[in-house]
């Protein structure tokens, strides 16, 4: 099925930027709030997009006339009868997204495909809540959306082979990259980020290293910005969140630090708060620094970037053991939404993982897991890597493949 014009539901910072990259690629959206403050928001949020590219010279006055018109505001559904796609992207809220799409089921044709934005949550519970399971497909975009690549697609256990193909060639005629991914806690990307988020979290919170230290080591290692920084433009209650929810469909292995909650707690949410890990307002880090003294600190708890680093290897190839994505797709899935390089290269975890060699990474989390506990144990399908020889790049045997 061709779309020929889409809908948005929510009109917040993902909804406004997924409105204007489906009205940047030439289709008309609908973007509809139920609150007309945030629907003006909204529209402001997409003209702030176009008129930056106007001042960059990459588009005219005139082309952002044309592209804010394919852009309709709307407190209802009533110009939703020949939608053929909608992408909610309401807040992260299971109750909020199955009352969404079972308010949709009666103003839109039999056809339109039922998209979420979510994070996290899961696809096949939304689409058991509607009369068409099958049209039902998880859209996840990155923030910024109107910036980032990757859109990852995850089928829910009724979604049609149909609807997994258009949405892909949707997501791909927005100048996106579409990758599918099979259903499970958190998805890929968050699912692999969030043991990363947490042991650098771990690493602070135990005082092992100072939030200047651990980033600039992780950004020397590869990735675009440190952890502390990512989580601050992320948002900490985000965090807590999407942490606490992989805690409890992971259990030991997904633990989650206490200084998430102590900071949500005194309202310390990050770049929209003002503050965060990091202060970005005229208050000094005194406030932040009197919450790290407040836990005790443990003298045994050391920082290195393999800590890190090596729970999200582990997690990536968990997901590739349970047949989450394939390799290639995991370490695009990376690259294209965090952004990570290794040694100047382009390259995902596993990837990295056969660059230092399965077998030292397998050694690596051994040594971790006797000193912090299971969160580190390493998955099956590495010690079964490391037992037949598959070392990585010096084997030509890894997670990839090798000529």
């Amino acid at each position: 099925m061709y779309i020929f014009k889409a809908a948005v539901i929510g009109a917040g910072t993902m909804g406004a930027e997924i409105a204007q990259v489906i009205s940047f690629s030439g289709l008309p959206v609908i973007l509809k709030d139920v609150d007309q403050g945030m629907l003006d928001k909204g529209m402001k949020t997409i003209r702030e997009i176009y008129q930056s590219r106007v001042d960059k010279g990459k588009m005219s006055a005139g082309e952002m006339a044309s592209k804010l018109s394919l852009v309709e505001a709307a407190l209802t559904y009533d110009g939703f009868g020949d939608v053929d796609i909608v992408i909610e992207a309401v807040p992260e809220k299971m109750g909020i997204k199955k009352a969404v799409f079972k308010e949709l089921q009666a103003c839109v044709p039999e056809t339109t495909i039922f998209a979420s934005n979510t994070s996290a949550l899961s696809i096949s519970e939304m689409a058991a809540a509607t009369d068409r399971p099958a049209k039902v497909i998880g859209m996840h975009y990155f923030n910024p959306a109107h910036v980032m690549k990757l859109v990852e697609i995850i089928p829910g256990l009724d979604t049609s082979q149909e609807t997994v193909d258009d949405v892909v060639m949707f997501t791909e005629s927005l100048r996106k990259v579409a990758v599918v991914v099979q259903e499970c806690p958190g998805f890929l990307v968050n699912r692999l980020l969030m043991p990363y988020l947490g042991e650098a979290t771990y690493c602070l919170q135990e005082g092992a290293a100072s939030m200047t230290d651990i980033d600039a080591a992780l950004v020397d290692f590869g990735m675009p910005m440190g952890p502390f920084t990512l989580m601050d433009m992320t948002g900490i209650d985000v965090c807590a969140y999407v942490g606490k929810y992989l805690n409890e469909e992971y259990g030991t292995r997904a633990t989650l630090p206490v200084l998430y909650g102590k900071m949500v707690e005194v309202g310390r949410l990050g770049e929209k708060a003002g503050k965060g890990f990091y202060s970005y307002g005229d208050e000094g880090d005194e406030a932040m620094q009197a919450i790290l003294a407040s836990f005790p600190k443990d003298p045994n708890s050391k920082f290195g970037v393999e800590r890190v680093f090596y729970p999200m290897i582990n997690e990536a190839v968990l997901a590739l053991q349970e047949h989450i994505a394939s390799p290639n797709d995991i370490d695009m899935a990376t690259i294209a939404g965090l952004g990570m390089t290794y040694h100047g290269d382009r390259k995902g975890p596993l990837a990295i993982a056969d660059e230092i060699g399965l077998d030292v990474v397998l050694n690596g989390l051994q040594e971790l897991q006797k000193q912090y506990g299971e969160r580190f144990r390493p998955a099956q399908l590495l010690k079964t890597k490391v037992r037949a020889g598959h070392l990585g790049v010096k084997t030509h045997r890894g997670f990839m493949e090798y000529a």
